[in-house]
């Protein structure tokens, strides 16, 4: 049955092995989730699959973008949608779907319907000066179904909400909704207790640095400028400190290690408020056999 399988979780929990065994066992392609393995360059520090791993199986949305572009959720969303529907019709099935970034998944999963307003710098600079409270308070006037739903702290969902409603003249709440796609779904996640997802997170980025992370920071941040962005994101924005001489390569992986381990509860508790995920434990010595079993009992 054609379809769509995804493979979510927090960071380190092993997503990307066992989406490329089982995509090698059903013979089918992966597309990422990943909101930073869709740029170019950036490589280690995302843990993006290596030049082999994508050669054992067809793998899709990674490396799409220049750092320097800015690639929206809607476009996200627009390009898997348009992936998953090219292979289900050319019998590719079921597609999987392997990442940690949930508001990717979710666009998929769910269908959202995004409005498709570009980044206004111009706009996002005004909003910045005119402060959050004075924008949180013009966004419940112009929008309160939306301020019900965005905290008051929460400047980039404020900012974004005031930014669509001033290039469209609609109020975002107004254009969005789901319209969930037609195609069955499975969704299974990967778990680890906390200490040891703990462990994985420092095992896996001594092994970026001795991989060479240091130096991929070190060139993009020659090429690029040292505020490129995507150059003060988690892992690089604290090699970047260790580059500048701000603080020893220990203490830039210590902190690597702290803010990873921050982002995976984070991203835990995003993944845990969906209750269509089927979860398994990322350590068990019979995880394919258990992933299997699930593609097997849901029709696929």
């Amino acid at each position: 049955m054609t379809g769509l399988i995804v493979i979510c979780g927090a960071t380190a929990t092993g997503k990307s092995s066992l989406g490329i065994l089982l995509a090698q066992r059903l013979k089918t392609a992966i597309l990422s989730a990943d909101s930073r393995q869709i740029y170019q360059e950036f490589d280690i520090g995302t843990a993006k699959p290596t030049l082999a791993e994508q050669t054992l199986v067809p793998h899709y949305l990674i490396d799409i973008c220049e750092p320097t572009q800015t690639l929206t959720l809607a476009d996200y969303q627009e390009q898997a949608q348009g992936l998953i529907g090219n292979l289900l019709a050319t019998g590719t099935a079921p597609v999987l779907l392997v990442g940690g970034t949930g508001l990717y998944i979710k666009s998929i999963v769910q269908g959202m319907k995004i409005p498709r307003v570009a980044p206004q710098s111009e706009l996002r600079s005004q909003f910045q000066v005119l402060g959050q409270v004075y924008c949180y308070q013009l966004l419940q006037q112009i929008d309160p179904q939306a301020a019900t739903k965005i905290h008051p702290h929460d400047e980039a969902r404020t900012r974004r909400a005031l930014e669509v409603f001033y290039v469209t003249g609609r109020p975002i709440s107004a254009q969005q909704g789901e319209a969930p796609p037609n195609y069955l779904i499975l969704q299974i996640g990967l778990a680890l207790e906390p200490a040891r997802l703990a462990q994985r997170i420092q095992a896996r980025t001594e092994a970026m640095v001795n991989s060479g992370f240091v130096q991929e920071v070190a060139t993009l941040r020659q090429k690029y400028g040292p505020d490129l962005p995507l150059l003060k994101t988690l892992g690089y924005g604290e090699m970047q400190h260790y580059l500048a001489g701000e603080i020893d390569l220990k203490t830039a992986i210590d902190l690597t290690v702290l803010h990873t381990c921050q982002f995976a509860k984070r991203q835990r508790t995003w993944f845990r408020a969906d209750p269509t995920i089927h979860w398994l434990d990322a350590d068990s010595p019979t995880l394919l056999d258990q992933a299997w079993e699930h593609i097997q009992n849901a029709g696929f």
